[in-house]
């Protein structure tokens, strides 16, 4: 990776899941660019917990799709972490994948939630809207 951080016309989008395949489907959703009116995305990939820390922390991530059911550290728990411990925590987007586990996605402190099995339209605009706030209030904005 060239980049340091986020460009005007680019924003970096995390994808955290154990499962390739999962983290492969939210790509594809996703695509290069989830709306017209948004950057480009650049996709970081992560599949363990550890990483996604040092990534939030960075301050170089605009938005965050997180696998709930991810194994050790699910996606809620990592919402909730960063978004206690985070300065300027990105916004994040939680994949649950049982209908009940809503009550867990808003005590995950989640700023939005997608539904497995996934949706790719859904998935793309909720990632889109994430990116749209992300561009308004970003502390560190150039």
């Amino acid at each position: 990776m060239t980049s340091t951080g986020s460009t005007d016309d680019t924003m970096r989008v995390l994808v955290y899941s154990d499962d390739a395949a999962t983290r492969a489907e939210v790509i594809q959703a996703i695509g290069r660019r989830p709306a017209a009116d948004v950057p480009l995305v650049e996709i970081v990939e992560c599949a363990t917990e550890p990483k996604v820390h040092q990534w939030l922390g960075s301050g170089e991530i605009d938005v965050a799709v997180l696998d709930g059911e991810t194994q050790p550290a699910g996606g809620m728990g990592v919402s909730r972490q960063a978004k206690d411990e985070v300065y300027d925590c990105p916004p994040i987007c939680l994949i649950i994948a049982r209908r009940d586990d809503r009550w867990l996605a808003d005590w995950s402190k989640a700023d939005a939630v997608v539904p497995q099995p996934l949706e790719p339209m859904v998935l793309a605009e909720t990632v889109a809207d994430l990116m749209r706030r992300r561009s308004s209030t970003r502390l560190n904005a150039k």
